[in-house]
């Protein structure tokens, strides 16, 4: 089947400058590459930072296709590609790394500091077909609707990641601050994985109750309750052993701070932004640690999908929008009104 020459795509100009192109050029698949149809790219708050040109080291104008959370069909392949023919059903991977550093060859293309954003470095999945430089960034997946699988190449990971990252055993307790679509993939792993006490923090009551609809065991309002005094009435005294932090703000770490217990783990994820200040016995004493987590592993898009494909953890989209929709969807997600994830299905 002949390909079209132009297709559809949503191309951010300049700061907060995403425009609907209807004759943006259908890229040509080189040795190396894999051509896909995309079925369903999900919305994320990252891209609200990339739009206000927020992001770190990102240019402050660009022309690019924005999305990274995408799946589709594969329908055209390099000539150097053996793992993927056309009509594979595919998730692809964000980060792709540069292939030959010690992260990359570890498994952690994450980590590659020569790293190119899906949706930022290299053109997303907000559009009609996309080029993957490269084999090893896709999946295949089966029995799974596209925008399920969308979701994975990013909340998946991402939350599937920070859960290893707190290292929870079964009789702990694990603190999610954000009840938002990583919050809820990772409410769900944690349960599903660690049979742990789940309590989760968000100041918007909708959340806080699709959090309980996931398996929360409490859930508390900040901006209404006393933290500190909620969780020391409903679990007796004790603190959190660890906390995974979707905010990332310095009113969130703050409030970590107050309610980790000895030898806790503090899990920073989330971009919003601020300043994390602490006093230096304060972290000895507690024997606590604190680290980052930026999206997941490859290894890990290939777990998060066998878990939802045997329905142990299921992605929840909310919403859906059509390619011309984009700004729709972003402005919904802006205003805090998507529970879950939203999905653009061009």
């Amino acid at each position: 089947m002949a390909l079209p020459k132009v297709m559809r795509a949503a191309v951010l100009y300049g700061k907060n400058d995403l425009r609907l192109v209807d004759d943006y050029p259908v890229p040509n698949p080189g040795p190396d590459e894999v051509l896909i149809k995309v079925e369903a790219c999900a919305v994320c708050s990252t891209d609200l930072e990339i739009l206000e040109c927020g992001w770190p080291h990102q240019p402050p104008y660009g022309k690019f296709i924005m999305g990274h959370e995408y799946a589709g069909v594969v329908v055209a392949v390099g000539e150097r590609v053996s793992e993927f023919e056309v009509g594979d059903r595919v998730v692809v991977y964000p980060s792709i790394g540069c292939g030959v550093c010690r992260f990359c060859e570890a498994g952690l293309d994450n980590l590659c500091e020569k790293a190119k954003l899906v949706g930022l470095d290299i053109d997303g999945g907000y559009a009609e077909y996309v080029v993957v430089p490269n084999q090893r960034y896709i999946r295949k997946y089966d029995g799974l609707k596209p925008e399920e699988a969308a979701v994975l190449a990013c909340s998946g990971i991402t939350a599937l990641q920070a859960v290893k990252q707190a290292q929870i055993k079964p009789d702990e307790i694990i603190v999610i601050i954000g009840a938002g679509g990583l919050g809820g993939m990772a409410i769900q792993i944690a349960k599903s994985l660690t049979a742990s006490t789940v309590v989760v923090l968000d100041i918007d009551d909708k959340k806080l109750a699709y959090a309980r609809n996931l398996g929360a065991d409490f859930t508390i309002n900040p901006a209404r309750e006393d933290t500190s005094a909620v969780l020391n009435e409903v679990l007796k005294g004790k603190r959190a052993n660890a906390i995974i932090d979707f905010v990332g703000s310095t009113e969130t770490v703050e409030t970590a701070l107050k309610i980790i217990g000895k030898g806790g783990r503090l899990v920073l994820v989330g971009l919003f932004g601020g300043l994390l200040k602490i006093q230096i016995p304060f972290l000895t004493t507690m024997a606590m640690n604190i680290r980052g987590s930026v999206l997941g592993t490859l290894t890990d898009l290939r777990e998060i999908i066998q878990l939802v494909s045997k329905g142990i953890v299921k992605p929840v989209i909310s919403a859906s929008f059509r390619l011309d929709q984009v700004n729709e969807a972003i402005s919904s997600l802006r205003k805090g009104e998507i529970v879950g994830r939203a999905v653009i299905k061009p």
